[in-house]
């Protein structure tokens, strides 16, 4: 079985292409995933790749209308850039822990395509893009595309995340929280993240998105668009009306965290309590 460390980025493609190989960067979900017994190294299946150490992959850079992050930064460097949306530095602060923020990466966070994935719901919500590249192309590919399930991602076996864009926005209000055994270094019971902009008491921008509720992170683009432009009284007053609807498509399931009933009244609990704060 392989196990390589190329040297550069362009390595690092030309190995994918020739290879079946698992792309390893910081390890933090990957090496628990496949643990083995006491003592024993990781029962990896395929080969791997290691990226941790590429320079090439670790950097962030606003542009006119993206915020390009890539995929190789850890999440505590992300978290300490000035660069770095408020939204997001508001997760990442309570995800984790600091030794595992400093390893974990936040390609290797999209990559897992976890539903409990903590920077998921924020990254759905600011519309970010995964960007992926081959020796053959480069794409975007929005978030919601790109995470089809639990550990399920439209990524051909010889591509690798190269970075995320996320667009320049002029959300005023931001919200995140999770519910979890601890407020950090727990996985999450539920997540959320809420971000609008209301200019003269009308809503002019408003996105939400829950994680650990379903297969993939919930965010309902249809459900949004019918409260654009409404007055902040508006909505107060059919606040049960938004609820009902949100709660059609918020289906957790019980297992060793959590049961489903206290997970789908929690998570309407989180959106209410963020509309009401608009």
């Amino acid at each position: 079985m392989k196990n390589l460390i190329p040297k550069t980025y362009a390595e690092a493609l030309e190995m994918l292409n020739n290879d079946n190989l698992r792309i390893l960067a910081g390890g933090t979900d990957l090496m628990i995933q496949n643990r083995s017994w006491s003592n024993m190294l990781p029962d990896f299946k395929t080969g791997t790749i290691l990226i941790f150490n590429l320079e090439e992959l670790k950097y962030m850079v606003q542009e006119e209308h993206f915020l390009h992050i890539g995929s190789g930064m850890t999440l505590e460097d992300i978290k300490d850039n000035e660069l770095t949306p408020k939204l997001l530095v508001d997760a990442l602060k309570i995800m984790a822990s600091p030794a595992i923020r400093n390893m974990a990466t936040i390609g290797g966070n999209i990559g897992n395509a976890s539903p409990a994935g903590d920077s998921l719901p924020v990254l759905y919500v600011l519309n970010a893009l995964v960007v992926l590249e081959s020796v053959e192309a480069m794409r975007d590919v929005p978030i919601h595309d790109f995470i089809i399930g639990p550990g399920k991602k439209t990524i051909k076996q010889n591509e690798i995340i190269k970075e995320i864009k996320i667009p320049t926005n002029n959300l005023t209000i931001v919200k995140f929280d999770k519910i979890g055994g601890r407020k950090a270094d727990a996985i999450s019971k539920i997540s959320f993240a809420g971000a609008a902009h209301v200019k003269n008491n009308i809503i002019q921008d408003f996105r939400v998105a829950f994680g650990a509720v379903g297969p993939t992170v919930v965010r309902k683009y249809d459900l949004e668009s019918h409260l654009v432009g409404l007055t902040l009284d508006d909505v107060s007053l059919n606040i049960k009306e938004i609820l009902s609807e949100y709660g059609k498509y918020i289906r957790p399931i019980d297992d060793q965290r959590s049961n489903k009933e206290y997970r789908k009244e929690v998570a309407l609990n989180l959106l209410e309590s963020f509309i009401l704060s608009l």
